[in-house]
């Protein structure tokens, strides 16, 4: 099975100021990934989903790719 990418890294909390690490979770139409595709816990998923909100809202993710 593979492991949670933020738990490999030993992640505490998920910066929504990374974006960098933000965009490897969205697809190319700016959705968010599903739990299953991205390889993510549960509680990485919603920390994760939270973040990109955050940075969406502050403008330093699109909501859309268009």
């Amino acid at each position: 099975m593979q492991q949670c990418f933020f738990a490999q890294n030993n992640t505490k909390q998920i910066d929504y100021k990374d974006v960098e690490t933000l965009k490897k979770f969205i697809n190319p139409h700016g959705r968010i990934l599903a739990r299953k595709r991205a390889g993510l816990c549960a509680k990485h998923q919603r920390q994760l989903a939270q973040a990109i909100k955050r940075a969406r809202f502050l403008a330093l993710l699109p909501y859309t790719s268009c």
